[in-house]
């Protein structure tokens, strides 16, 4: 058959499009009146020129849209928001700091933890992911002075970021995305290795551990690491041997650094979680390293990130750029010339985006002003590779990487260099400290080295491989995401609808599509076909060591290895990485545990492994089961300042086998006191997401800490040592409603458990209740000082004496 072999053909851009390239298109990016990815391109150039000076809007609108064609795409916030009325950011992602206090701001100017959860909800509610470092909260058993109690940990309140995500993310149609990251010389470090083990925690949350050049050198050594923290340890630990050291640390406890590795090894072999950071590689080739240290990056970690840093990110489809793919017509080239037209015109795009988009905190905005960071990338790499016929795991196939990369960044660094020409360097530049031997602009070319020194640079940073998962779907026919070899050439996906529900879709890659299209459809691929999963995880390791030194900021990649792969070359992957200059490094080995998004084929039953098998009391739901579920209507009575209060809740169990039943529904019925209870009914719904993820122990557990103005509240019974009951108090309704659910699930249970429904308040011990403060036994805000000791009112408890 006598195929087209014109340009426009053979670059794909005829090709039929695929099902669920078409759904994301619409679902994720297309609006209003837009019919196509031309109308969005029209759109998003439109927005990006009118930043431009008047007299110039015109003429960059014309190029920015050639770009866009072209294969220059804005990240996914840039495409979805840009030139449209919502208040939301282009920007995908930050890092915000935590500090070591509750509220206000720490003694080093850091926002307290609350104030931290504020801001971050801010910025996702605007449509940003967000990174932390949480070293600087103080660990478990710190004293805490200002209350003369002992500190819950960093791990405690990565819970509360967790459910935070949640909830921001109920909101809108875009999942939150967060990176937490903590110390290895944290005293917490165990616990926060340890916590994505348990089903449902931190589900929001990407986790690394940043790990100091000197950890490594005492890994190396089989010497021993000390876990230390500013902060002073409670006396039980001091007691058990915690002491300050000269430099004003405080060793908690000390430990093999071996066996620190091994855990964080195991976690990651069989979570795929925590990845790692290379804290010194990375402030070491940071150019602004004369005015930032850096201690995290974004949740997907090609951008490691000073303190309120953003991710202006737009990747190139590389695969727009090879002409003759497989030899048809002529010899597969890569057009490099006009890549670095594409990727000249991309870097004043990206820098325009900082001026028009909408930051979520002011803090933002003057770190972005300061420094003006971007990062202009590429996706495709391992479809541009096979339609050169070159092998993502073999020796040409890493120089001709090389040459990619080292093509845009000279581009890149180039075009930033004529922008400030026009508009100015980045006000924090300095050329001494930018050009700084070790610096990652010091191993420029000398003429650009030069270029900077006299005209100075619009960008700090200009560089970042991110993954490109929806937009590659969206603009490029699922060309290979990012940096990445494709995982599959044909596969199936899985969709989480906005029900609930999932979807499945045949996906196709376009180098496969597109080499069928030109080839017959019978024969077997090339050679250069190779897919993630066909390679050695050498190979993936070798890819990153040859394009890294070649961008300024980091890479997102995953090092993938089959399901057999041994732990002991598994561990050893990430001392290559180490040594090999890499700023990070995070692995994906597939197996029963984690399970898998996309499937290539039907996995074979497995032996059962009894670590493997979730706990069906906590495994997530995926949506309601269709069909009537056992249910329990309870009527709660209790007492607040206006009186006595009734409701009636009604909660829904799924059998889960081995005669147990989990409650997943909750609601009140209608028709009870109207708007003053409206709450109960959002706290209802929250509650059945939680129960249908499978944490709802720990979201009744938190409901039981909520205080309000409307407290105390009177609600059930506990019995006293003496054998007495006494009147149990909450501090709200909310606290109160948790404490009637819990014993409604353990009643169904048919565990040890007070009714709800209790008499009338009584008078209290001493004649009538009196106010005062809170009281530990019973919770009603009833002690009073008593013969010099704390005397509860209510319930006779007495407290502290002296």
């Amino acid at each position: 058959m006598q195929r087209d072999t014109t340009a426009e053909v053979l670059a794909g851009a005829d090709l039929p499009p695929q099902p669920i390239t078409q759904d994301v298109l619409a679902e994720k990016y297309l609006k209003a009146g837009e019919r196509s990815a031309d109308d969005l391109y029209a759109r998003v150039a439109r927005a990006l020129a009118s930043v431009e000076a008047e007299p110039l809007r015109e003429g960059w609108q014309t190029r920015f849209l050639a770009n866009l064609r072209a294969g220059a795409i804005g990240a996914g916030r840039i495409m979805s928001a840009a030139g449209t009325a919502l208040e939301a950011t282009l920007i995908n992602c930050f890092v915000q700091p935590v500090g070591d206090c509750i509220q206000g701001r720490d003694g080093d100017g850091l926002p307290g933890i609350y104030e931290a959860l504020r801001e971050a909800a801010e910025t996702m509610r605007r449509g940003g992911g967000v990174g932390y470092d949480f070293s600087r909260i103080r660990p478990r058993g710190a004293a805490v002075r200002t209350t003369q109690s002992l500190a819950s940990g960093p791990c405690s309140y990565i819970d509360v970021f967790d459910k935070s995500c949640a909830t921001v993310e109920s909101a809108g149609s875009r999942r939150g995305a967060q990176m937490g990251v903590l110390r290895i010389d944290h005293p917490d470090v165990q616990e926060f290795i340890r916590a994505k083990r348990t089903s449902g925690r931190w589900s929001n949350f990407n986790v690394s551990v940043a790990v100091p050049g000197a950890f490594m050198q005492a890994l190396r050594d089989d010497a021993k690491w000390a876990l230390v923290h500013p902060a002073r340890p409670g006396a039980g630990l001091v007691s058990e041997g915690a002491y300050q050291r000269e430099d004003g640390q405080w060793v908690y406890r000390t430990l093999r650094a071996r066996d620190l590795w091994d855990l964080v090894m195991r976690s990651a072999y069989d979570y795929a979680e925590p990845g790692i950071l290379f804290l010194d590689t990375i402030n070491a080739d940071n150019n602004l390293h004369y005015c930032e240290r850096i201690t995290a990056t974004n949740p997907c970690g090609e951008q490691p990130l000073p303190a309120y840093g953003c991710c202006d990110l737009g990747p190139v489809i590389l695969t727009r750029f090879v002409r003759h793919p497989f030899g048809v017509g002529g010899a597969a080239t890569f057009d490099l010339d006009r890549f670095r037209e594409v990727v000249a015109v991309q870097v004043r795009a990206l820098d325009n985006v900082l001026d028009l988009t909408h930051w979520p905190l002011p803090q933002q905005q003057a770190e972005s002003v300061a420094k003006r960071r971007i990062g202009v990338g590429f996706t495709g790499l391992g479809d541009a590779l096979a339609m050169l016929g070159l092998r993502y795991d073999g020796e040409d196939g890493r120089a001709m990487a090389v040459r990619i990369t080292r093509a845009m960044r000279d581009a890149a660094y180039a075009a930033s260099v004529e922008l400030a020409r026009e508009k100015g360097a980045f006000p924090a530049f300095e050329a001494d400290g930018y050009l700084a031997a070790g610096t990652f602009a010091s191993r420029l070319d000398a003429p650009l080295r030069e270029a900077i020194r006299r005209h100075g640079i619009r960008n700090s940073h200009l560089l970042s491989i991110a993954p490109t998962g929806t937009v590659s779907l969206a603009f490029a026919d699922n060309a290979s995401n990012g940096i990445e070899p494709a995982f599959s050439w044909h596969y199936t996906r899985k969709k989480r609808e906005a029900d609930g529900s999932t979807t499945a879709y045949e996906v196709e890659d376009h180098a496969w599509r597109l080499h069928r299209a030109l080839a017959d459809t019978d024969a077997p691929l090339p050679p250069a076909f190779v897919s993630a999963l066909e390679m050695p995880a050498s190979a993936h390791l070798a890819m990153m060591e040859a394009v890294q030194p070649f961008i300024d900021t980091a890479i997102s990649k995953t090092v993938n290895v089959p399901a057999d792969y041994p732990y002991e070359e598994f561990q050893d992957l990430y001392l290559q990485a180490w040594r090999a200059g890499l700023k990070g490094l995070a692995t994906y080995r597939p197996n029963t545990i984690i399970g898998s998004v996309l499937e290539t084929t039907p996995a074979p039953a497995a032996p059962a492994q009894p670590r493997a098998i979730a706990d069906p009391m906590r495994a997530v739901i995926e949506s309601r089961p269709r069909g009537t579920l056992p249910a329990v209507a309870e009527k709660v009575e209790y007492w607040t300042q206006q009186g006595r209060q009734t409701l009636y809740l009604v909660v829904s169990f799924l059998p889960v086998g081995d005669g147990r039943e989990r409650a997943i529904e909750f609601f009140m019925p209608v028709g009870q006191q109207g708007e003053s209870q409206q709450w109960i009914t959002s706290s209802m719904r929250l509650l059945s997401l939680a129960a249908r993820g499978g944490f709802l122990d720990r979201a009744l557990a938190d409901m039981r800490k909520v205080a309000w103005d409307r407290g105390p509240v009177r609600l059930g019974t506990y019995k006293r040592a003496d054998g007495a009951d006494v009147p149990l108090w909450h501090d709200s309704e909310v606290a109160a409603l948790a404490y009637a659910i819990q014993t409604l699930i353990a009643n169904r249970r048919g565990d040890d458990a007070p009714a709800l429904s209790t008499p009338a308040p009584e008078v209290g011990v001493a004649g009538t209740a009196m106010a005062g403060s809170k009281c530990s036994e019973c919770g009603a805000h009833a002690v009073i000082r008593k013969d010099g000791c704390e005397f509860c009112t209510q319930c006779g408890h007495v407290g502290a004496c002296g």
